[in-house]
């Protein structure tokens, strides 16, 4: 057998350990340089030359270390943003959220954990006011496998965070980076080749126009928290006009007025008092009646059942209540409604929903043990038809029982003859407010119900759900008719368009959509959240729609042309749980988890001019002052502090707001004489 050639190993005081990684390196050079192997030698060579003893790599500079290369880039980033001038800051801030995650990604998907986890813990702080919801699913990532697996940084990496600059400030920071690219500039640079889209707008930077920094409707991630997918997007043609009313509902109608007027003339003339001659209520039909228009949709779109003489009572009532309303509108500014609160003692935690009926006479809530009670908020007992149920004395609330599970939602019937309640147990129930019995059981979805809402003319419904999904239902079916498909999360409110014809949804997905119920297409998309939506609520003319979420912010929406008209703050850093319009269109209010009742002027600051405001009043913008006692009034943007000793910012379209010593409100109503009910569980 041929021995092997023996190989030299050098000595001497230039010789390295015994068993060292150099050593092991210059034995296999030396045996590859006498096989012949000279490219691999070669190779090898350099390689060695760039790892120390224990054979790992040498970083030239410290600023390579993981742990500074990326604390250094980015602190680069944010101090020329702070030195910035103040014309561009509001748009170069978008841009530090999504450069911190992917940094933070990156670091994680490499194996850098502690370099990671400071990073983290340095500045996740910075932006927890705005992205509250992502920072916290965010900190739960832990290894290098929890990113694939993880859905919010999936959605970082596999889809470009997209910012719209004016092209200033977007030549601006591309110059920037470009001549700082050793301090940090070359980092930045391909974190926005890689994951980032920088959209250029025609013009110039301006302190006007642009959200005070937050992010604009169609900006971030696609699927996430983005209005559109595209820089131009042709929106479908809606009709936002009401729906005209039936012309045989309309004669009964004017002639049981008629009648009425009639009567209430021969009572005046008894008495002495002569003719009424101001409001009667053939007049104030007429500006209330829903005539045809252009812009409204066709009745025959929207099937509805023959109309009764319920029917008829109703639109007399309505007639009667738009007389009688306080009217919030008529000055240069609006009026402060009133505001009735009642509140749950000894819930338990276990309240979970609250609804008031219309006309205010009506209260139901729903809860944990699986049970919907009903009261009568003007202290009269609650008759039931079937005689046995009225022994042995009529109750002042009913509790309906028939969930198996812990109730989500509730919604009166316009007519204040039924109520709709949604279940833990996948179910739908309808009630029927004459027997206190429930009629019927829909069944239809796969996951809990969160919240359920009766249309405006009674004979349809939409359901909310856990499995991404609204479904559109009418009472004589027991099987949904339309299913609204699109939300990338739960759908957790809903609300209907005052013409019956579209249905409003708000989702943890941070959006929220407009659908049509005869096609069951999207026809608007509204992002703007950083958090999931958690109240919707739709003008009573039909123009403008408001969203709430659990980033504190309240964006009021144009709907004909799908854009945010402004951004209302008070709220502190506290979920908002209900809003409701007046019956004019230009107030809101809103209810949260702060435990107040805030009151907001819609059109401040839109640039829609009301006809009864003078120009006086426009130009110099003066608001309205609420009572000392029970409100504060902001004039401007300004802090002030609550009743916690916090300091909280609200912006200088609200108009009062009313504390509750320890309830988060979960419902706020404008009823049809536009009075305020909100309802909330006292805290222990």
């Amino acid at each position: 057998m041929t021995s092997q050639p023996s190989v030299a190993v050098p000595t001497g005081p230039a010789s390295h350990t015994a068993g060292s990684p150099q050593q092991l390196n210059q034995i296999v050079m030396e045996y590859l340089s006498k096989k012949g192997y000279s490219k691999t030698e070669a190779m090898l060579r350099v390689e060695s030359a760039h790892t120390d003893s224990d054979g790992r790599p040498i970083i030239a500079k410290p600023e390579d270390y993981p742990e500074v290369m990326y604390e250094k880039a980015y602190s680069h980033l944010r101090r020329w943003i702070d030195s910035s001038l103040d014309i561009y800051k509001p748009d170069l801030r978008r841009l530090e959220y999504p450069v911190f995650v992917h940094f933070y990604l990156t670091m994680i998907e490499q194996g850098h954990l502690n370099p990671g986890k400071t990073f983290w813990k340095t500045h996740s702080h910075e932006h927890e006011a705005t992205y509250r919801h992502d920072i916290e699913q965010l900190s739960r990532l832990a290894l290098p496998a929890h990113v694939d697996e993880n859905k919010l940084a999936q959605l970082f990496r596999c889809h470009k965070y997209r910012l719209k600059f004016p092209q200033t400030t977007k030549n601006l920071l591309l110059h920037f980076l470009e001549e700082t690219a050793d301090d940090g500039g070359h980092i930045l640079l391909r974190c926005l080749n890689q994951y980032i889209e920088l959209v250029a707008l025609p013009g110039r930077a301006s302190l006007f126009d642009r959200g005070g920094g937050q992010a604009q409707e169609d900006e971030g991630l696609q699927g996430h928290n983005i209005e559109q997918g595209g820089v131009a997007v042709t929106l479908p043609a809606v009709r936002l006009g009401s729906l005209p009313m039936d012309k045989e509902l309309a004669k009964e109608v004017e002639e049981q007025l008629r009648e009425e007027d009639t009567r209430l003339n021969d009572v005046s003339r008894n008495d002495g008092l002569g003719m009424v001659t101001g409001n009667m209520l053939l007049d104030e039909f007429q500006k209330i009646k829903r005539e045809e228009s252009e812009d409204s949709p066709l009745r025959e779109n929207i099937p509805l059942p023959p109309y009764t003489i319920a029917d008829i009572d109703r639109e007399v009532n309505m007639v009667k209540e738009s007389r009688d309303m306080l009217k919030l509108q008529g000055g240069p500014y609006p009026a402060l409604p009133s505001v009735c609160m009642y509140t749950f003692h000894n819930s338990n935690d276990g309240l979970h929903c609250i609804d008031f009926s219309k006309d205010g006479e009506l209260l139901a809530g729903g809860f944990a043990e699986s049970y919907v009670r009903v009261w009568s908020l003007k202290g009269t007992p609650l008759q039931s038809i079937i005689p046995l149920e009225n022994k042995p004395a009529v109750p002042k609330s009913r509790r309906l029982i028939g969930h198996s599970g812990a109730i989500y939602g509730v919604s009166f019937s316009p007519d204040r003859k039924y109520l709709l309640s949604c279940s833990e147990d996948k179910s739908c129930r309808l009630w029927s407010l004459d027997t206190y019995t429930a009629l019927v059981v829909y069944r239809g979805h796969d996951a809990p119900v969160w919240d359920v809402s009766f249309g405006p003319f009674g004979h349809y419904f939409a359901t909310v759900s856990y499995e991404h999904t609204t479904r559109l239902w009418s009472c004589d079916h027991i099987y949904p008719l339309r299913i609204f498909a699109g939300h990338l999360g739960d759908v957790d409110s809903v609300t209907w368009h005052p013409n019956s014809t579209y249905v409003f949804t708000g989702s943890s997905d941070k959006t929220a959509r407009m659908w049509e119920i005869n096609t069951g297409n999207s026809v608007r998309l509204f992002g703007g959240h950083s958090a999931p939506v958690t109240a919707v609520a739709a003008s009573p003319d039909g123009k403008y729609f408001a969203t709430a979420a659990e980033d504190s912010l309240i964006n009021i929406w144009d709907i004909a042309a799908g854009k945010r008209l402004k951004t209302m703050r008070g709220h502190g850093k506290a979920s908002i749980y209900s809003l409701s319009f007046s019956q004019e269109g230009n107030v809101l209010v809103s209810g949260g988890a702060d435990m107040t009742v805030r009151c907001w002027d819609v059109l401040y600051g839109t640039g829609v001019v009301t006809t009864e405001a003078s120009e006086e009043i426009k130009a110099t913008g003066l608001g309205h002052s609420g009572p000392a006692d029970a409100t504060t009034k902001v004039d401007c943007a300004s802090v002030f502090t609550n009743r916690r000793g916090k300091e909280v910012v609200a912006t200088s379209d609200q108009l009062a707001v009313w504390y509750t010593k320890k309830a988060p409100i979960y419902k706020v109503l404008f009823t049809t004489k536009n009075m305020v009910l909100a309802g909330s569980a006292f805290l222990p």
